[in-house]
């Protein structure tokens, strides 16, 4: 997730030659619960509201957004990673945050604290498609 400031994302590599064809998997959240406060769907559209709670050493693992995103951390702190596995930001409690859209905008949001991150979002999707689909890992140090 991203704050509503513009930061910069690059796309994800998917390409793995190491002298043989390899399958790449998609990276699974790990120690995440998430409880769907609100459903809507408007004119084609689902509006989703969710508290999501990510545990100490968790994360959301590698993934996308279709439609929009918009939050606020509650509690803890959210890092953040692009697909060049930099760290692109580090948002505390009151920070609101947004995701770009797209395919091309791999990214990750870890808990790298000792205490629960807690997460409002609110998803707008077009109907009946998923807050989020999961991507491979671009090859980072971590997940």
């Amino acid at each position: 997730m991203r704050t509503p400031v513009k930061l910069l994302s690059t796309p994800l590599l998917v390409a793995l030659a190491v002298g043989s064809a390899a399958t790449a998997h998609a990276t699974p959240p790990r120690s995440v619960s998430a409880s769907v406060l609100s459903k809507q769907t408007v004119d084609g559209k689902d509006y989703i509201v969710s508290d999501i709670t990510i545990e100490p050493g968790g994360s959301t693992g590698w993934h996308t957004h279709e439609g929009l995103i918009y939050g606020i951390v509650k509690t803890g702190v959210l890092t953040h990673y692009g697909s060049d596995c930099k760290q692109d930001g580090a948002f505390g409690p009151g920070t609101p945050i947004t995701d770009p859209t797209g395919a091309d905008h791999v990214h990750i949001g870890r808990n790298e604290g000792k205490a629960p991150l807690v997460l409002e979002v609110t998803y707008v999707d077009p109907a009946g498609a998923p807050t989020s689909d999961s991507t491979p890992s671009p090859g980072c140090n971590f997940d």
